[in-house]
C-alpha cells in the first residue's frame, strides 16, 4: 500500500469558470468529504495527482493550506473524454485502522489448458473491506490449466491478511470459455450425427 504525500489549497470559487481557471494552472478543483464532516473543496497539483491516480486505491497523505494533515482514497475521478486530463476527484476522508470498502484489480498468471479457449473477467474487480491503511494493491489467481467451462468464484481468491470480501461468496470472477471453432466443430458433428440417424 503506498502512501502519496500532496499539498492543496482550500478554494472559495465554484463554478465552470473557476474549475477553467484551476486547470490552466495545471491544477484539478477536487471534494474532500467523510465522517459527517462538512465537504472541504480543494485545488490539487494537476501533475502529482495524476501520478499518484496510477496507483489503485492510493492512500493521499494531505496537507492542506500548511494547517491541517488528513488521509484520503480517490472515490471518484473525472477525465476529459477526449484528452483524458483529470477534470474533478471526490476524495473520501479516511482514518487509520478504520475499514473502507474498495475494489481491487484482479491479475491472472498461467496459461489455461490447450484448445484456445478465452478467459472471461467477469468482474475486473474484486469488491473488498479492508483497513484504510492497508489497501492491497491488487489480487492475483492462478488460471494455470483451466479448461472450458471452470470458473473462479469470489470465495475462490486468497485475500491478504485483514481483508474480507464485499461481494457474494459465490459470485464469478473469472469464468473460462470455449473458443469459437471448438464450438462451431461441435456443432458440425451434432448435425452430422441427426443426419446419420435420419
Amino acid at each position: 500500500m503506498s502512501e502519496v504525500k500532496l499539498t492543496a489549497e482550500t478554494r472559495t470559487e465554484f463554478g465552470k469558470g473557476a474549475a477553467r481557471r484551476i486547470r490552466r494552472e495545471n491544477k484539478v478543483p477536487g471534494v474532500l468529504y467523510g465522517h459527517g464532516s462538512d465537504p472541504l473543496h480543494l485545488t490539487l497539483p494537476g501533475h502529482d495527482l495524476l501520478l499518484a491516480l496510477r496507483t489503485p486505491n492510493v492512500l493521499i497523505a494531505l496537507d492542506i493550506d500548511g494547517k491541517s494533515n488528513e488521509l484520503a482514497i480517490p472515490k471518484a475521478v473525472q477525465r476529459d473524454p477526449l484528452k483524458g486530463f483529470l477534470e474533478h476527484v471526490d476524495l473520501l476522508l479516511v482514518k487509520r485502522g478504520e475499514k473502507v470498502t474498495v475494489e481491487i484489480p484482479v491479475h491472472t498468471e498461467g496459461e489455461l489448458a490447450a484448445g484456445g479457449n478465452l478467459l472471461e473477467h467477469v468482474l475486473n474487480a474484486l469488491p473488498v473491506e479492508t483497513e484504510a491503511t492497508h489497501i492491497p494493491e491488487s489480487v492475483t489467481v492462478s488460471v494455470e490449466g483451466l479448461e472450458a467451462g471452470a470458473s473462479i468464484l469470489a470465495k475462490d481468491i486468497t485475500l491478504p491478511k485483514g481483508t474480507t470480501l464485499a461481494v457474494e461468496e459465490d459470485a464469478v470472477v473469472l469464468q473460462v470459455l470455449a473458443s469459437q471453432a471448438e464450438e462451431a466443430a461441435e456443432g458440425e458433428a451434432a448435425e452430422g450425427e441427426e443426419v446419420a440417424e435420419a
